[in-house]
């Protein structure tokens, strides 16, 4: 059966699959990055990873990956096949692609950013599935979002496209390591949520989770800082759909995780705050921490379509 590889890469995990045409999982794996031995050992136990990958699908499958999405974290150069940087990876400039179609015997590779990739699967077979135009937005450490058009996800002229996180919500205000202050990622994100909700509550070890659990017990403090989030969230939120018009707005990521504990009054936020733009539909995520792997899947599968368009049904 002809398949694709897909490898999502995270911060010290990385989850893959073999993927057929019909999007049906033929296998699935997970593995340690091994980041704690540093770049180079990332990108060995990535390609270790691939190989080994191939190797399933020749004895199990009866033929060898026809291409292979990898999904990465940090600064990523689609068009180029170069992961450029990753704080949490250590690696700079990396020819990914080209290594791991090295390594496969010249099997075509797509490259991908991982919230974007994430952002594909979504919008094509996850919460925005049938919607010409949607927003994804990941509530992490950070935020980061992906704009899709026409199932297909906007990289810009530059590959940052979609980072709403650097949407300054708050002039002035708290310091972001990108330079600016006031970033919506420095007030909405889970890391924010769970600096502010630990030195409300006193407690050190407190997250965003806790905080969410204290707003559902009725507890006055955390939910003046989840108001606050939910706030800053609505402002960045309004700012993105006034300059992309989407239709759905799919919210993912560890924040999301809260359920209507979040979706109620951010909906209700996002409400106050349009005049004349109409509001999209907001969306959780559907597909969890699979998104990253399902849309390397596709993304393998988009390239296929492109280079060998006679031989590809999906």
């Amino acid at each position: 059966m002809r398949h694709v590889i897909a490898l999502d890469v995270g911060g010290t995990g990385m989850k893959a699959a073999l993927v057929g045409a019909g999007g049906e999982l033929l296998h699935q794996a997970r593995r340690a990055t091994g980041r704690e031995r540093g770049p180079d050992a990332v990108v060995e136990s990535i390609l270790g990873f691939a190989a080994d990958l191939r190797t399933h699908g020749e004895r199990h499958i009866g033929e060898p990956a026809a291409a292979v999405g990898v999904a990465v974290p940090g600064i990523v150069d689609a068009d180029r096949g170069i992961a450029a940087f990753s704080a949490n990876l250590g690696w700079r400039d990396v020819p990914l692609r080209d290594l791991l179609s090295g390594r496969l015997g010249g099997v075509p590779v797509a490259l991908g950013h991982d919230v974007r990739t994430g952002g594909l699967a979504e919008g094509r077979i996850g919460a925005g599935r049938g919607t010409d135009r949607f927003l994804f937005v990941a509530l992490g450490t950070g935020i980061a979002g992906a704009i899709g058009v026409g199932g297909r996800v906007e990289a810009g002229a530059h590959g940052f496209a979609g980072e709403i996180g650097h949407i300054v919500v708050r002039p002035g205000g708290t310091p972001c390591p990108c330079g600016q202050h006031g970033c919506l990622e420095r007030y909405a994100s889970a890391a924010a949520v769970s600096e502010a909700w630990a030195a409300a509550s006193g407690d050190p070890g407190a997250d965003a989770a806790d905080c969410a659990k204290s707003v559902e017990s009725g507890d006055p403090r955390a939910r003046g800082v989840w108001q606050d989030a939910v706030d800053a969230l609505a402002d960045g939120l309004v700012t993105a759909l006034t300059l992309l018009d989407p239709r759905t707005l799919i919210i993912g990521g560890g924040l999301a995780e809260a359920g209507e504990t979040l979706f109620t009054p951010l909906r209700a936020a996002v409400r106050r705050r349009v005049t004349f733009q109409k509001l999209p539909s907001i969306a959780p995520a559907a597909l969890g921490d699979t998104a990253g792997c399902l849309g390397a899947g596709l993304m393998a599968w988009d390239l296929l379509e492109t280079t060998d368009p006679a031989e590809v049904t999906t």
